[in-house]
């Protein structure tokens, strides 16, 4: 298979081209490609290939969209008590991002939204990916989820670093949409959130509720609603009106209630309810709304595997609140049965070695979510709760393209959209896993080197995974 050259124009030819758009796989096809977009897309009697034209022979291949994550973290956040590597990487922030943005676009993810990490870092990841001064997945950025204090919640975190480390991390974080919108007026929270995205966010996400089980009046508040209906509208009017999306972190089945009836575009792990079950009412609204759920689902267990055959789930709300119960397998059929629109959504990152140890962060119902091989995972829980497989591929490209307003541009091989494409060698309508089985992978019209990727490691370089006696510090990219 050649690669082609960059630019100019180049003929795609012989792949099974999955379009991602709901139409029929088209049988050795033809994909042109002129500089950084399609120009057409078809059959080798509809789409003739021009003279001039570099011919790509994708023949025995699978071609579809380039794929896109959701939500991702491209600086790990493995927990609220990390000073170490905050610590360690302060003036390097930038270059975790890209390292994580490269490892993604190495596994075929052309898109990625990071849904929660310092904005100044992120920023400016984004700014090197688009620029071309890096190669790397095409990064959108939300900064803080508003409302949270982003790092050092809890005495044990707080006892783990200098005050001087803790105000300065809070502030990359946070950067205006931190804990104290929550003491706000709605008229206030709007002219607030207004400066916050002024900042240069592609998209806003916030803390509808709090997060991990109640420790105290202050910490872990599961299903407690930081904000209002009204402080909730106000986010969501405010985000609306610079022409962004808006999405929620939700704990409980009021919350996604509210999250849905204030107008929100997007549900972060919308079927994690704990111990209540999704409202009817609120999956009727969620279609009439065209909400669009991430999912963060994790590969099932024997056990689980019985329960979704069988069906073997409470059925409805009686149980809620009672101990030991949690809805969200039940949640998650019942979702894809109702026809949600769901996307690949992972919370993953890339680990350092000494700050990661054996824990489980992150991630695919709390487990370790690793960048690269988290949204595999995700895809095949997708298929063990009941999504076919052409659901599962639109599921990485045209679900999340719309859901984030970007699908006149990327998510589909159409005549016009920006050219990323990613090959596979076996054929993903018959397994989904064979989307691991990645050959090559186009961005904005240039075929990426994917063995060169990361370029510059941090994370993934050999002093972090071999430290030795001593461990060294890798000099800057």
């Amino acid at each position: 298979m050649s690669e082609g050259m960059n630019g100019g124009m180049r003929a795609l030819v012989g792949a099974t081209v999955i379009t991602a758009t709901g139409e029929h796989p088209i049988d050795g096809g033809v994909v042109l490609v002129e500089d950084s977009r399609i120009v057409a897309v078809g059959t080798r009697q509809e789409v003739p290939v021009p003279e001039a034209a570099d011919v790509i022979d994708l023949s025995r291949h699978y071609l579809l969209p380039g794929l896109i994550d959701g939500n991702v973290h491209l600086v790990p956040w493995p927990g609220w008590n990390y000073a170490e590597f905050l610590a360690r990487y302060e003036d390097r922030l930038d270059e975790v991002a890209v390292e994580a943005a490269q490892v993604l676009l190495a596994s075929g993810f052309t898109t990625v939204f990071d849904t929660m990490g310092p904005l100044d870092a992120l920023l400016a990841a984004r700014d090197r990916s688009e620029s071309g001064a890096v190669v790397a997945a095409r990064i959108r950025v939300a900064g803080n989820i508003v409302g949270f204090r982003a790092v050092f919640t809890t005495p044990e975190a707080m006892a783990s670093a200098t005050r001087g480390l803790q105000d300065r991390m809070n502030r990359r974080f946070e950067a205006g949409g931190g804990p104290d919108l929550c003491w706000k007026s709605p008229a206030q929270i709007y002219d607030q959130m207004t400066r916050y995205v002024e900042q240069g966010v592609d998209f806003v996400k916030y803390g509808a509720t709090g997060d991990d089980e109640p420790v105290n009046s202050s910490t872990g508040q599961w299903a407690v609603l930081r904000f209002s209906p009204d402080q909730q509208r106000a986010i969501v009017e405010a985000v609306h009106a610079a022409g962004k999306t808006v999405q929620t972190h939700t704990t409980s089945a009021e919350s996604v209630h509210i999250a849905v009836e204030v107008g929100n575009d997007i549900g972060q792990h919308v079927a994690f309810t704990c111990a209540s079950r999704l409202y009817d009412r609120t999956i009727e609204l969620m279609l009439e709304r065209g909400y669009c759920c991430g999912t963060q689902w994790a590969p099932l267990t024997d056990e689980q595997l019985r329960i979704v055959e069988q069906r073997d789930f409470p059925g409805d709300d009686r149980f809620n609140g009672a101990e030991g119960y949690n809805y969200e397998l039940e949640n998650s059929v019942r979702l894809i049965e109702a026809g949600v629109p769901q996307f690949v959504s992972t919370d993953s990152i890339v680990f350092d070695p000494d700050v990661a140890g054996d824990a489980d962060w992150g991630g695919l119902g709390g487990h370790k979510s690793i960048s690269g091989e988290a949204q595999f995972l995700v895809m095949q829980s997708m298929s063990q709760r009941g999504m076919t497989n052409m659901q599962i591929i639109q599921s990485a490209t045209s679900t999340p393209a719309k859901a984030y307003q970007m699908d006149s541009e990327i998510g589909t091989l159409e005549a016009g959209k920006v050219a990323d494409m990613v090959v596979v060698g076996s054929d993903p309508l018959e397994e989904i896993a064979n989307l691991r089985d990645v050959r090559m992978v186009m961005k904005g019209g240039e075929v990426v080197d994917v063995d060169a990727l990361p370029s510059s490691p941090v994370l993934t370089s050999a002093s972090a995974r071999h430290p030795g006696l001593v461990r060294k510090s890798d000099a800057r990219g």
